[in-house]
């Protein structure tokens, strides 16, 4: 595969571009799910080609082709030059891209089975056990299970010099139970909602699951949602459990620190960003406790953001992105680095496949561990609201703005775990709450979560990211009640 990387970068230099890098990328994806005892997906697919970037008379031009012959490798690199000429004819300026070494290298993310070689047959009747398991359970309504693995293979060659192979595994699954009463809905899933937990590992992710020893509890709760007390309205302490908190995470930092956003570069699927320059390294983003980096490190775990190296041949790297409440660093590439003043780009582009553009993406943007062991944050809580696994989310297109739904509440009262409470929702302004953390559970709480399914762009790119969070309390947040009948 390397040769055709080669050749279309021999033949973008030939054409006149003076920058030009090539991805070669075999896609294999499996999807399986069911409902209430039936398959619902039952796929496979397989998908190969190259993506050519070229700079030509100062500007961008990019061009792909699933034609992988010396005659279809050669067009499209010549598309991609001519792009780029048409494109100048309107520029206002040079594109500038901070200096990148040269590397040779080869990456894969370490896995212990490969879930290609797990029988088809094996795999859905796991599934179809916790539905099940699920259905068992008197009143649930909707039972439903999935599965998702993805292997990425890579070639990526640069004008610079650059020729480096990666192999990525990702697997992932989960379960959801409804249970429809009246004119109420109440929704358990686990581990977490949307698809469950994905991470850069093998199948043995889904054992470490171990989905059907959960399914009648989450069947169980999805039941017992209809008679629980409705969640209290006005201003209250919350601890977000660290599914709920990664999200939180995603939505509040992630999106706004992504440096394209912030320039106006792009705006689609989650607007823009209230992070302008000026704010770099001067802003109280959150209390002097929360500490947030950007990770792309296998050290920092498997996560759906974790690579050896961007698709621009830039190294995996840390980036302090709030250090002691500080807002101290952006997501950056080559090109909008230097707008920063930084002598190097993030490491942060990526693209969903061999025919999409790669863009600046959130990489695993995680809140740091704190201090707490979890049992004793929940005794030194007088009285709060304790919330559980995502169910609804929005924010404003400058992510300052948001309001968010959980399945599940629990009261505290006087340092213990009490009633039950349904359709939980909190509100806020990113930076007033951020402020409000007063307490970080420990590294034994925390958990590197995935969320596979992050857009971006037009057209609409689909990526993985990891957010790694531990269970967190927050001070006198607007509580309400998501989902209220009128």
């Amino acid at each position: 595969m390397q040769e055709w990387a080669n050749l279309a970068l021999d033949t973008a230099r030939v054409r006149g571009a003076t920058f030009a890098d090539a991805r070669v990328v075999d896609i294999r994806l499996r999807d399986l799910s069911t409902k209430n005892g039936e398959v619902g997906n039952l796929a496979e697919s397989e998908s190969l080609g190259l993506g050519l970037r070229v700079i030509a008379n100062g500007c961008w031009g990019f061009a792909s082709t699933d034609r992988l012959t010396r005659e279809g490798v050669q067009a499209c690199a010549a598309y991609a030059v001519s792009i780029a000429r048409a494109s100048a004819l309107a520029k206002r300026e040079d594109i500038v891209m901070a200096p990148e070494e040269a590397f040779v290298d080869t990456w894969q993310n370490p896995f212990v089975q490969d879930p290609f070689e797990i029988p088809l047959e094996r795999q859905l009747e796991l599934l179809l056990t916790a539905d099940r398991e699920m259905r068992r359970i008197k009143g649930v309504t909707l039972a439903e299970t999935s599965m998702q693995f993805r292997r990425l293979e890579q070639w990526y060659a640069s004008t610079l010099g650059s020729r480096i192979h990666q192999v990525k595994m990702q697997s992932g699954a989960g379960i959801m139970a409804m249970s429809f009463a009246g004119d109420e809905i109440q929704k358990r899933s686990y581990p977490s909602s949307f698809g469950g937990q994905h991470q850069l590992a093998g199948y043995e992710l889904i054992s470490s699951l171990d989905l059907v020893s959960h399914a009648a509890r989450v069947g169980e709760e999805a039941v017992a949602l209809h008679s629980a007390v409705q969640c209290p309205e006005g201003q209250s302490t919350i601890i977000l459990e660290s599914s709920q908190l990664g999200l939180q995470v995603h939505e509040s930092i992630g999106h706004p620190i992504e440096l394209d956003r912030v320039l106006g570069m792009e705006a689609n699927f989650a607007g823009l960003s209230f992070l302008t320059l000026e704010k770099l390294g001067k802003l109280r983003y959150a209390s002097e406790i929360v500490n947030v980096v950007a990770d792309a490190r296998l050290e920092h775990g498997p996560g759906l953001g974790t690579f050896g190296y961007d698709d621009e041949g830039v190294p995996a790297q840390c980036t302090n992105v709030i250090k002691d409440g500080l807002f101290t660093g952006y997501l950056s590439n080559r090109e909008t680095a230097p707008v920063i003043g930084l002598s190097r780009g993030g490491g942060t582009m990526r693209a969903e496949s061999w025919n999409r553009l790669p863009m600046i993406r959130m990489t695993n943007v995680s809140l740091q561990p704190g201090t707490w062991d979890y049992d004793d944050l929940i005794a030194d809580t007088d009285d709060a609201i304790l919330m559980e696994t995502n169910r609804s989310w929005s924010i404003d297109d400058h992510r300052y703005h948001f309001q968010f739904s959980t399945e599940i509440g629990w009261e505290i009262k006087n340092g213990k775990k009490g009633r039950m409470l349904k359709h939980p929702s909190y509100s806020g302004i990113t930076t007033e709450f951020w402020n409000s953390c007063d307490a970080i559970c420990s590294r034994e709480h925390w958990t590197l979560w995935g969320t596979p399914n992050c857009g971006k762009g037009q057209p609409m790119q689909t990526m993985g990211t990891g957010h790694g969070a531990a269970p967190s309390r927050f001070r006198n947040v607007r509580v309400g009640v998501a989902f209220a009948k009128g």
